[in-house]
């Protein structure tokens, strides 16, 4: 068959992205943000979120369809993330969908939204290799997986490693508030640590003791590195003294980079995977990304990253998704797929 053309909508979070991808070529990725709403809270509120995207979700289809020079009628499929995400947001998304499905006469695909972080690279990089070593670090999700069919097929996605508690996006959104940056916080954070001294405080590195590597030698945790943050700054503003913004930045920024990426070399290296692909939010991050490839190429592993518009969340992703789907002849979701907020990767196709 024809590459097949798919629209894939994502709601997950606070942005709206409706991409349409034909196989592996992207033809359109546009997204509405409703981040300028949520910075004066300090991070996303589910119901203006929700709201958000039932205003966005028309004109950003009709954009994305202007786009790529097709009209809906034109799509094979439609695919939607299902889950994991904010349960308001999710249902915005799957009502869209479920509608769209029915008004062109097209199968739906209910998707994963961190096996769609996975599938996007292929839109820039071309085929996944299988196996290949998924980490996905975002606001809400830091995940080591062993990935063998990104559409989940006979055990095709296996979770090796997760955060226990805080995940790294929401360690660097919390951080930059401690240090009076904006939300969100990741991008302010990289641009602040470019002009800072990474060991200038010595942040501890969350579950890396031997007697943690024994029990959760893959998992993750940055609560506690956050509060270490809390604590020095606060301690430095007891006496009076000024904080060094891009210092800490830097010195925290490093802290994660180097749990991040020790422990996913770690996995690759004891799994025999010789690929390791970086996604979600914070792979857009620039010191993630050095140090990722640094200590890869220093055990023989690749790296792949997509470009930083594609790590954050967006359409495309779901349509990159999709249209695996189809390619692979995956059976369709049922018209009553629901959102679920909570959603297990190894669960891709809904």
């Amino acid at each position: 068959m024809t590459e097949p053309l798919v629209l894939g909508i994502e709601t997950s979070c606070d942005e709206t992205g409706v991409g349409i991808v034909r196989g592996h070529t992207l033809l359109a990725d546009a997204v509405a943000s409703s981040v300028d709403e949520h910075a004066r809270f300090g991070g996303v509120v589910p119901e203006v979120a929700s709201r958000a995207h039932l205003e966005a979700m028309v004109p950003t289809i009709e954009r994305a369809c202007d786009t790529a020079g097709i009209r809906l009628s034109d799509v094979d499929a439609i695919a939607v993330t299902s889950g994991p995400g904010l349960a308001g947001a999710l249902m915005v998304g799957v009502a869209a969908a479920k509608a769209l499905a029915i008004g062109v006469g097209k199968p739906i695909y209910g998707v994963n939204h961190l096996a769609a972080h996975v599938a996007v690279d292929q839109l820039e990089h071309g085929p996944l290799p299988e196996p290949c070593l998924a980490m996905l670090v975002s606001g809400g999700h830091s995940s080591l997986l062993r990935v063998t069919d990104v559409t989940g097929q006979d055990g095709g996605v296996d979770p090796l490693g997760a955060t226990i508690d805080d995940a790294a996006g929401e360690a660097f959104d919390k951080v930059a508030r401690l240090l009076g940056l904006p939300f969100p916080g990741g991008p302010h954070i990289d641009r602040a640590a470019r002009e800072g001294d990474r060991v200038y405080v010595d942040f501890p590195r969350g579950l890396t003791s031997r007697r943690d590597l024994e029990r959760h030698r893959f998992d993750f945790s940055f609560s506690g590195l956050k509060t270490a943050v809390a604590r020095w700054v606060e301690a430095r503003e007891r006496s009076g003294e000024p904080v060094p913004v891009n210092d800490v930045a830097a010195s925290f920024q490093e802290a994660v980079c180097d749990v991040l990426t020790r422990k996913a070399v770690d996995a690759a290296v004891s799994e025999g995977i010789e690929d390791i692909l970086i996604g979600g939010g914070v792979a857009a991050n620039s010191r993630l990304r050095a140090m990722a490839e640094e200590r890869a190429a220093a055990k023989g592993i690749r790296v792949r990253i997509p470009r930083p518009g594609l790590c954050t969340d967006n359409g495309a992703m779901v349509a990159a998704l999709g249209a695996e789907m189809v390619s692979r002849g995956r059976t369709p979701s049922a018209l009553d797929l629901p959102a679920d907020s909570s959603l297990p990767v190894t669960e891709v196709l809904v």
